[in-house]
This record gives structure tokens, C-alpha cells and sequence, in this order.
């Protein structure tokens, strides 16, 4: 245990680094600006660069980087030494405040949506104090935003520093109407991360997953995850000594690593974090992710984050735990003994509830990726519609208020598990719902939509806006209240009244949800493509406006960024998918005809007739037929894909065109997979990759 204690954080310009470190008065104005917002004067500024400077050399770093997160789903460093000119041929190694707070980068290198034009290539990344500088590699890593030359978000850090803003303005002042003395309210989130693990010389071997990050061909093994044997099973030793040196880097880097297990599928594996404040949880996420990668291939491993990388079993996704809690330690969304008579958790848990149903197309096209299409509505992953699960005693609650009858609490049971051995325990107020997008879970909500390569970022700016937009509403008809219990009483009955329709305890992947879902007008996005055009709506482009999270011209880089990388997702796949039929799938199965051709020849020399052979080499010559001429097509999809200045346009091409081309190709190429002798096939099949770790 003490080795962890000293471990945790080591890596970190932590808060207990600074307060060593810097002097009383600088570490105090550094806290102002911290905890609220103040700006930074430049003289203090030169004294945290200088401390972080000393702090870093003595762990051997001789480069800074401003870190940050363009808006391409990763991150950016450039690297800069410490090192100064002196005269006489001599060095210093020199950090000045100047170059803490500022820096500068190439924005027209990083996908911008039109905010930047190549010949605009001037870019800025600005501090962010309220995220600790740490060493990753060797190097300094100060977290940054990133904006262009005229003042645009560039990145997804700056709409959620802003997001966070606006949660914080509303809620501190619907805390103040109901007498409480806390003066700040951030969002807090725990990300908790799905991943599979493959061995690296059959990943080496398979150019879909090196291009694209899942396997465009294959079948199913002959054993899956039928018989429920892997979530939570015993980890092997393999996996297990991945996860040590994981959690031993986290640990480095600050991060809270809390929980570890095998996932449902073969392969799949889950991390996941203790909550933090959601720019922070933001920026361990990237960094857990990039972790993953960098210690699985010290293990003879790589780590894929695909939401979908083989087909037929459990995709992987990222589920974003997410409450708010003031700077007194309370959560606003803790129920307490009794949530029947809190007012405050009742108009706090209302306006979630309007917020989401208002603003389902938003927080639906947060997740919306080429790669998460392939997860949302299978029955892994809730639907792409969607929907709140409160469970039975909130429900019961809700219920009560809309029709303003008497609530009766269902008599709180201990739950009998059957081993004398054992006590009883209590049962919960909620249940789980896994098929629910947006789930309490008694004292946060679990958004589960999330793909597992994605920052959570975009999420988490939508969550923090709507909700704040909803409080807002709230604060400003209570502030003027001469009734103030009246008026919260009629304000969450009416308001649950008109929003309800948004809660759902069921199925979410039964057919009748589907119809269910419809008739209460509740929309239905499948594909990116279909969500996409709603992010330029009247309706959230005053939402972002009235908050300041983002202006018209900043939405718009965005939608147009999410289309530009969906079409350019399916065209590698698509190029890849050509590649691997064409090269690779098409000339074995011709290689192995042509084996089972002399075969017949063979035996029909021994006088005897080759009926199974002849059977089997007719069955792959005719499919290898098939799978040439859609080779052909494929082809034929992609010489004809649009490049048009409708990124939509193109986006609808390479899914209504493109898609079905490619699933074609793979459909009787992953048939002849099934027919051609193993020795014959060009690259490792599912049962090789799932069951080699």
C-alpha cells in the first residue's frame, strides 16, 4: 500500500507539488484562478513556470509541450526544449511565464471545418490552470486549449471549459433559492473504458486492423460469448500483468484507475476510473486510452478501441457516469434517505429530465461516429433512440407528482440471497437497466451511448449546456416568485407533465420500444448520417449562442468535421476492403481451386469418382466468381464517390453506396472463408485472434 501511496501522482504538478514549491502569495493567486476563474498576473505566472520548470529537470525532462485536443479525437503536443543561447558558446535552461500561458501551433493542420484555410495557418493554445501539468515520456505536458488567430474554438477542451462555466452560473443559482452556501458547481464524470486486447503478430498480419482498427472479414469462432463465460471471469496471467503496468502508469500520471475486469466478449476487457471533475476526467480519459496502446505493445499486445472490431460479438463502448456536485462536497443528484421530500433533488432531477427530452438529438449526435453505427442498437449497446431509465421507485415518484397524488414508498426489502452464510443486504432503489442510453444509478446518470474511441469531451459539453439551459429556465421563473414553494411545485408538475414521455424502464431493444418510441414522437437516428444534419437546427444553435458554448460559425467547423471524418473513415475501410479481396481473399481461394482441381484430377486417375471434391470445388469456384465481380463493384463505389462541397452529401454517398458495396464483398468472401483449407487463408481468422491472449 505504501508503494501505491507514493506511486500515485508522481508524475503530477499537483496541487501538494505546488503548494511545496511555490510561494504562500503565488500559490494562493494561482488558486484564485483556479477555483475562480481570475486571470493569472504575468510576474506570478513566471514564478509557476520557473517552479514547474525545476520541478520537471529534476526528473530528468529537458522539453515542455503544450498538450492539447484538436478536434481530430486526439491529442497534439509540439516539444520545446528548456534550453537558452548564452554568451561565450554557453546554455541556460530557461521557462519563462510567457511561454507557460501561450504558445503557438499550425492551425490549419488539424481538422478545423472551414474555421481555417491553409494559407490561415496561425493557432494559439492557452493554459488551462484548472488541469495539472504532468510528465508523460520525458516531457512536460502543460494542458492547454487551442483556438485560431481570430479567437474559434479549435479543440474540444475550450466549449467544455465553457460548458462548465455555464452549468456552474445556473446551478449556484438555483442553489441559492433554496438557502445553500455553496459559490461553485462543476459536473463530474467517471468514463469508464472498454477495450479488446489481440496478440501483435496476428494483428501484424491483418491489414484491416493496422488501417482501420477493426476486421472488415471474418467469421464467427465456433465459441463465442454464448455461454457468458468471460465477463468478470478469472483474467489470465497475460492480461492481468497488462493491467498491473496500466494501472501503474495511470497511477503516475494521476489518474484513478479503480477497476478492472473482463468484459462480455472474448478478448474485451474494462477499466474503469473514480470520478473527477469532467475537464479532468476528459483529460485522463485521452490519456488512459493513449496508455493502453503504449503498454499493450510492451506486452507483445495491441489494445483496440474500435466500437465494433468483429462482427458477431460485443462491440465496445465508453459509458460516461455523470452528476454535479457543489465545492461544499455535495452531490446534486444524491436522492438522500429519502428522495420523495427533497425539493432540491426533485428540481434538479426534473430538469434532467426536460433537458434530456428536449435535447435527445443533441446528446444522440454526440456519439454519432462511422464506427459507433456499427455498435447502437445491437443488442450490446442501447438503441440509437434516446431514453431515460429511473427505475421503479423514481418512477413510482414521478408518477405521484404528474398526477398529484399522495406517493406511498414501496416498503424498502433486504434482498434474500439464498446462502445462510451470507447476510442480507438492502436492496437498492434502482435497478440497472443495460439497455437504457441514460440511466440513473441511484446517485448519477449513466450515458452508455458513448463509442469507446471517442473523447468524452463532445458528450459531456452537450450534458453541461443542456442542463445548464434547463436550470436557467428554472432560476429565472423562481427568482420571481412571491410563492416560492408554490411555484416549484406547479413548476416540476408541469414540467414533468410535458416531459415524461422521455422516461422508460423496459426493453430498449425490443421491437415494441421501437413502435412504443415513435408514438411518443420520440426521435430515431440510426446512422451518423441520419443525426448528423440536426446539429445545425434553429433550436441548438440558439442553445449554444444563449450560453456562449459556441457561435454559429464554430457549430457549423463541427457538423462539417463529423461528416469530412465519417466519409473518410469508410473510405479507407473501403480502400482496404478492395485491397485485402483483391490481393489477398481472391487469388488464395484461386490458389486453392486450383489444389483441389489436381486433387480431382488425381483421384479420377485412381479410378475412382471425386463427388465430395468435385462438390467442394465447385461450391468455391462459383462464390469465388461471385466475389470478383463484387470486387468489381466495389471498385466502381469508390472511383464514383463524391468530392463535393456537400459534406453531406458525400457522407450520404459513402453510406447508401459504398457500405453496401463493401458489405457485399464481405459477405461471400467471409462464406469462402468457411469452404478454403486454413493453410490457404492470407491472414489470421477470429478464432486465432480472440483466443491467443
Amino acid at each position: 500500500m505504501a508503494r501505491m501511496e507514493e506511486l500515485f501522482g508522481i508524475n503530477v504538478f499537483n496541487d501538494a507539488v505546488m503548494q511545496k514549491r511555490l510561494p504562500r502569495e503565488t500559490y494562493k493567486a494561482l488558486h484564485k484562478t483556479i477555483d475562480d476563474g481570475r486571470p493569472l498576473k504575468p510576474e506570478l505566472a513566471s514564478v509557476v513556470a520557473n517552479a514547474m520548470k525545476d520541478w520537471a529537470i529534476e526528473q530528468g525532462v529537458t522539453h515542455y509541450t503544450h498538450w492539447f485536443q484538436p478536434m481530430n479525437g486526439v491529442t497534439a503536443e509540439k516539444h520545446d526544449s528548456f534550453i537558452s543561447p548564452r554568451e561565450g558558446g554557453r546554455i541556460i535552461l530557461e521557462f519563462s511565464g510567457k511561454e507557460l500561458v501561450h504558445g503557438e501551433s499550425d492551425a490549419s493542420s488539424f481538422p478545423s471545418g472551414g474555421l481555417r484555410a491553409t494559407f490561415e495557418a496561425r493557432g494559439y493554445t492557452a493554459w488551462d490552470p484548472t488541469s495539472y501539468a504532468f510528465i508523460k515520456d520525458g516531457v512536460l505536458c502543460i494542458p492547454t486549449a487551442f483556438c485560431s488567430y481570430g479567437g474559434e474554438a479549435l479543440d474540444a477542451k475550450t466549449p467544455l471549459l465553457r460548458s462548465m462555466e455555464a452549468l456552474n452560473k445556473q446551478a449556484v443559482r438555483v442553489l441559492k433559492l433554496f438557502g445553500r452556501d455553496a459559490t461553485h458547481v462543476t459536473s463530474t464524470v467517471g468514463p469508464e473504458q472498454e477495450y479488446f486486447l489481440v496478440d501483435r503478430k496476428l494483428y501484424d498480419q491483418r491489414k484491416d486492423l493496422i488501417f482501420t482498427g477493426r476486421t472488415l472479414f471474418g467469421n464467427k469462432p465456433p465459441k463465442g460469448q454464448e455461454m457468458e463465460d468471460h465477463y468478470s471471469g478469472a483474467i489470465k496471467p497475460r492480461v492481468k500483468a497488462f493491467m498491473t503496468e496500466l494501472d501503474e502508469e495511470l497511477w503516475k500520471l494521476g489518474v484513478l484507475a479503480k477497476t478492472e475486469h473482463n468484459e462480455v466478449a472474448p478478448a474485451q476487457h474494462e477499466m474503469a476510473p473514480i470520478y473527477s471533475v469532467t475537464t479532468i476526467a476528459t483529460d485522463h480519459n485521452q490519456l488512459t486510452m493513449e496508455m493502453m496502446k503504449k503498454v499493450a505493445l510492451r506486452h507483445g499486445l495491441v489494445c483496440l478501441l474500435h466500437e465494433k472490431p468483429f462482427a458477431g460479438v460485443n462491440g465496445s463502448g465508453k459509458h460516461n457516469n455523470w452528476s454535479m456536485s457543489t465545492n461544499t462536497g455535495y452531490n446534486l443528484l444524491n436522492p438522500g434517505d429519502d428522495p420523495a421530500s427533497s425539493a432540491q433533488f426533485l428540481l434538479f432531477l426534473t430538469a434532467m429530465i426536460k433537458a434530456v427530452d428536449v435535447h435527445a438529438d443533441l446528446l444522440r449526435i454526440s456519439t454519432a461516429s462511422a464506427g459507433n453505427d456499427h455498435r447502437l442498437g445491437a443488442n450490446e449497446a442501447p438503441p440509437a433512440i434516446i431514453s431515460m431509465f429511473l427505475g421503479d421507485e423514481l418512477t413510482a415518484i414521478v408518477n405521484s407528482l404528474i398526477s398529484e397524488t399522495e406517493y406511498h414508498s414501496a416498503a424498502r426489502k433486504d434482498l434474500e440471497i439464498g446462502v445462510t452464510v451470507l447476510p442480507k443486504f438492502p436492496q437498492d432503489n434502482t435497478d440497472r437497466n443495460r439497455t437504457s442510453p441514460f440511466a440513473f444509478t441511484g446517485n448519477k446518470f449513466e450515458f452508455r451511448s458513448l463509442g469507446a474511441s471517442a473523447s468524452i469531451a463532445d458528450t459531456n459539453v452537450v450534458l453541461n449546456t443542456i442542463v445548464a439551459d434547463v436550470l436557467m429556465e428554472f432560476a429565472d421563473i423562481l427568482e420571481k416568485s412571491e410563492d416560492f414553494k408554490a411555484t416549484l411545485h406547479n413548476l416540476i408538475v408541469k414540467t414533468l407533465r410535458e416531459h415524461s414521455r422521455i422516461i422508460f424502464n423496459g426493453n430498449g431493444y425490443s421491437a415494441e420500444w421501437l413502435e412504443e418510441a415513435q408514438r411518443r414522437g420520440l426521435p430515431n437516428f440510426p446512422s451518423t448520417v441520419d443525426a448528423l444534419p440536426h446539429m445545425m437546427d434553429q433550436k441548438n444553435l440558439d442553445l449554444f449562442a444563449r450560453h456562449g458554448i459556441f457561435n454559429q460559425v464554430e457549430l457549423r467547423s463541427r457538423y462539417e468535421i463529423t461528416l469530412e471524418s465519417y466519409t473518410k473513415i469508410v473510405n479507407i475501410e473501403a480502400e482496404t476492403c478492395l485491397m485485402m479481396a483483391e490481393r489477398q481473399i481472391f487469388p488464395a481461394c484461386a490458389k486453392f481451386a486450383g489444389e483441389m482441381g489436381r486433387i480431382v484430377k488425381d483421384v479420377k486417375a485412381c479410378g475412382v469418382e471425386p463427388v465430395a471434391e468435385m462438390k467442394l470445388l465447385q461450391k468455391v469456384t462459383q462464390r469465388n466468381a461471385i466475389l470478383f465481380e463484387a470486387i468489381d463493384k466495389l471498385r466502381e463505389a469508390i472511383r464514383s464517390a463524391l468530392h463535393t462541397p456537400d459534406a453531406l452529401a458525400n457522407a450520404r454517398y459513402e453510406h447508401d453506396v459504398v457500405i453496401p458495396a463493401m458489405e457485399a464483398v464481405r459477405t461471400v468472401a467471409d462464406d469462402l472463408e468457411t469452404l478454403v483449407g486454413k493453410e490457404f487463408w492470407p491472414f489470421p481468422t477470429y478464432d486465432d485472434l480472440l483466443f491467443n491472449v
